[in-house]
């Protein structure tokens, strides 16, 4: 059993994190934490898995215990043998070079025999088909890919709790279909799972009940019957994410909306491997239409990131070049002509507020516009705060921001909402749609069903593009 006993958090010179919050879920329980982005909702569970109050400093009030264990009375080490985690961003939990060493790991650190935690992978990869995913190195894993090792990371340890944060944010259909097997298999393994999350209708076949969490509380408490009867009307209302799981691959938008231009960008002698293996893509000649907004869908580790990388100029050994009103754009002028937010923005917050990261991104600096932009994002009262203090959904946010600030007539997003609930997804939309009336062309790599219907005015899926 996880209790809290009317708990508060603040962060350091922050307002209130969590206020009052009561809450008790039995052993076995599959828990919905939902709300919109700065909610709380991962705050609630950091303080499950104990690194609140013994990672992020601030002050808490009230206690929380799981099972017979005081959270702020015990240690993490001791505390990782009952809970387990992933993270929002799963980068930041791996601690091995290579997968299948990472989901050895935890085993290893339980003392666990040598054979046993041989079984204990097989089982886990046999299960769920991972075979493809094991001895490969993390660093050349997409986001979708390194979100499924990180699952099963977990799935392989001997712990009573799971903890999922936003753990769909960069999967892909395919990706979707089995953090849902490897749920059902959790709930048949009778263990705890919490789940913080925006896209909610793929877990409302495993959910005992659903917390709707506003401003750091608990504002409403619904059964797993009461939640599925809501209206996709009811859930936006609410903030929440209500697309049905399809394959974004198979979807056919209006394009009505496009403007059907003859200026077109052409791409030539596009091809990269990475070092010793088979090229991700060979595309010797293609075009892609300007002034458009293009998504690109595609599966989990297909090479539409490192399309990205190459097409923007980041990946020198790619000898790409982009033919605008017959000039021809080598890698350099790619890097000072089209702007890239990554999917990993953590990798593009250098500066130490969020109104000095969108004015870096300015040609000639203007705060004004700069505050301008905030306000279109809801962030100007965050303007000077650390952006490595947002949350995820905020960060996101804040290198979107950045992006139009740059004022490039090519920007690149990949998987701009990621973490962003529906609010927050319908603004980013309407700013990609502004950035299209003014002539830009956006380029989209998502999987976000909700965005390509709002927004995309073309739509590629990257098998069309690898050639």
């Amino acid at each position: 059993m996880i209790r809290f006993k009317n708990v508060s958090f603040q962060y350091t010179k922050e307002q209130d994190s969590l206020k009052n919050i009561d809450l008790t879920i039995n052993d076995g329980d599959v828990v919905l934490v939902c709300g919109p982005s700065g909610c709380g909702k991962s705050s609630l569970v950091r303080c499950v898995n104990g690194l609140i109050p013994h990672y992020y400093q601030g002050r808490m009030t009230g206690s929380v215990t799981v099972g017979e264990t005081d959270v702020s009375k015990t240690t993490l080490r001791k505390l990782s043998r009952h809970v387990g985690t992933v993270f929002q961003n799963p980068r930041s939990q791996f601690f091995n070079v290579d997968t299948t060493s990472e989901l050895a790991f935890g085993c290893e650190n339980f003392g666990i025999e040598p054979r046993d935690i041989e079984q204990r992978i097989n089982s886990v990869v046999n299960r769920h088909g991972l075979g493809k995913l094991m001895d490969r190195s993390i660093f050349k894993l997409s986001g979708g890919e390194k979100q499924k090792i990180a699952c099963a990371s977990i799935a392989v340890e001997p712990i009573d709790v799971v903890i999922l944060d936003e753990p769909s944010a960069n999967l892909d259909f395919a990706g979707v279909c089995e953090l849902q097997r490897m749920i059902e298999s959790w709930k048949e393994e009778h263990k705890t799972i919490l789940i913080a999350e925006h896209r909610i209708s793929y877990l409302f076949p495993y959910i005992s009940r659903a917390l709707l969490m506003n401003n750091g509380e608990i504002v409403k408490e619904f059964t797993a019957g009461e939640i599925r009867k809501l209206s996709e009307e009811e859930l936006h209302g609410l903030g929440l994410r209500a697309e049905e799981m399809q394959d974004p691959t198979d979807i056919s938008i209006d394009t009505k909306d496009a403007k059907k231009s003859d200026e077109k960008m052409v791409l030539s002698n596009m091809t990269y491997s990475y070092k010793g293996e088979q090229p991700v893509f060979d595309i010797p000649q293609m075009e892609l239409p300007r002034g458009e907004i293009i998504g690109i869908t595609g599966a989990n580790g297909a090479g539409k990131s490192t399309f990205l990388r190459c097409l923007c100029g980041l990946e020198r050994s790619c000898k790409a070049v982009l033919k605008i009103d017959n000039e021809l754009w080598n890698n350099q002028m790619r890097l000072r002509n089209i702007y890239m937010v990554m999917q990993d923005v953590n990798h593009q917050l250098f500066t130490d507020s969020v109104l000095e990261e969108v004015m870096i991104s300015q040609e000639t600096e203007d705060r004004e516009e700069a505050l301008k932009i905030l306000g279109s994002l809801d962030l100007k009262e965050y303007a000077d705060k650390h952006p490595l203090s947002l949350s995820g959904g905020q960060k996101q946010r804040v290198a979107v921001a950045s992006a139009i600030a740059s004022g490039r007539n090519i920007i690149l997003f990949d998987e701009p909402t990621s973490g962003l609930d529906y609010s927050h997804m319908l603004q980013v939309s309407e700013l990609l749609k502004k950035l299209r009336d003014k002539g830009k062309t956006v380029i989209i790599v998502t999987h976000d069903i909700e965005l390509i219907k709002n927004a995309c005015t073309i739509v590629i899926p990257f098998a069309r593009l690898k050639m």
